[in-house]
């Protein structure tokens, strides 16, 4: 049997209208009010939607309306649609002049912090045009369904999406230099037995994961890892590190300039590649996009290392908080 498709011709927008309005408000009575029509005709666009395609795009609870598996593919899909008519418009409408788009990006907090956000004036000032709306959420999942661009720290698998490889990961002990003069002389295992330790969480794996890895791949199993403090972001564990307490097992490609001026060194050459690297993702019809395609190549240009930019690269959407 032949894949089913709709017509170009009865392509129901007022119905996707209703549709994105009730996602973005999550009631019925909220976009109601915003899109300033009746509840009762809000509902009817929507059941015909739901008919048209065969799903359910809400599951109705009496005190919450949440989106289906179904609802959340189709809501980014119409949220961009609509944001392509609106600039194509605007753009008619200021007879071809240059308008402002602003771009949704999503990058993980230590990734924002140490490397992102002091070059975006950068980036500002080559395209002043786009502006930069930067999110970056805690917690474990794909990229939020209405961005635009996302780095995610991941490991890879398969989908759908246009995938680059920044970088892949490579963790290795820092601390601050009087850390390491203190213990000069002492090998790696005695170095880590005299120290505080300080760990990144990684969401739905053990609070000592990373350290476990380490020390299982460098045989030091014997060695006990399972105390000092944990931090939601390498960023805060390099922060405490900095203060002249513990060690910290980190990428250092994101505390480069800590390490060239000093404030932080690396007391031995052990590495652990646990499989994890920095991916840049892009939706495929976003390629099309002159901002997005513009902020995509800045991105690469500024930290990528090797390239995979087809659909279907490796990328696995469950993120750490990094």
């Amino acid at each position: 049997m032949g894949k089913k498709t709709i017509d170009r011709r009865w392509l129901p927008l007022n119905a996707l209208r209703a549709f994105e309005g009730v996602a973005k408000h999550g009631s019925f009575t909220a976009a109601a009010n915003a899109l300033l029509i009746s509840q009762s005709a809000l509902s009817r666009h929507v059941i015909a939607l739901e008919r048209l395609t065969g799903v359910q795009l809400f599951d109705r609870k009496p005190h919450a309306l949440m989106l289906t598996k179904a609802g959340q593919h189709l809501l980014p899909a119409v949220v961009k649609s609509f944001d392509r008519l609106e600039y194509a418009l605007d753009d008619i409408r200021n007879d071809g002049a240059p308008t402002q788009r602003t771009l949704r990006v999503q990058m993980p907090p230590s990734f924002a912090v140490q490397l992102a956000v002091p070059i975006l004036r950068d980036f500002r000032g080559a395209s002043t045009e786009v502006d930069i709306d930067l999110i970056s959420p805690y917690g474990v999942g794909p990229p939020l369904g209405d961005v635009d661009v996302a780095v995610v720290y991941s490991k890879p698998t398969v989908t759908d999406l246009v995938t680059d490889l920044l970088w892949p990961v490579r963790l290795s002990i820092l601390c601050h230099p009087n850390i390491a003069a203190l213990h000069q002389g002492k090998d790696l295992g005695a170095f880590i037995e005299a120290n505080e330790i300080v760990h990144v969480r990684i969401a739905d794996l053990p609070r000592h994961h990373v350290w476990s890895e380490f020390m299982r791949q460098a045989g030091l199993g014997s060695v006990h890892i399972e105390r000092g403090l944990v931090f939601d972001t390498a960023v805060l564990a390099v922060q405490y590190a900095l203060s002249g307490q513990g060690i910290a097992l980190v990428d250092t490609n994101l505390f480069g300039d800590e390490i060239r001026a000093g404030r932080l060194v690396k007391p031995f050459e052990v590495t652990l590649d646990d499989g994890y690297g920095y991916y840049l993702i892009t939706h495929p019809e976003g390629l099309s996009d002159t901002a997005i395609a513009l902020f995509r190549s800045w991105l690469i240009e500024r930290f990528g290392s090797t390239r995979s930019a087809v659909p279907g690269s490796p990328l696995q959407l469950a993120v750490s908080n990094e």
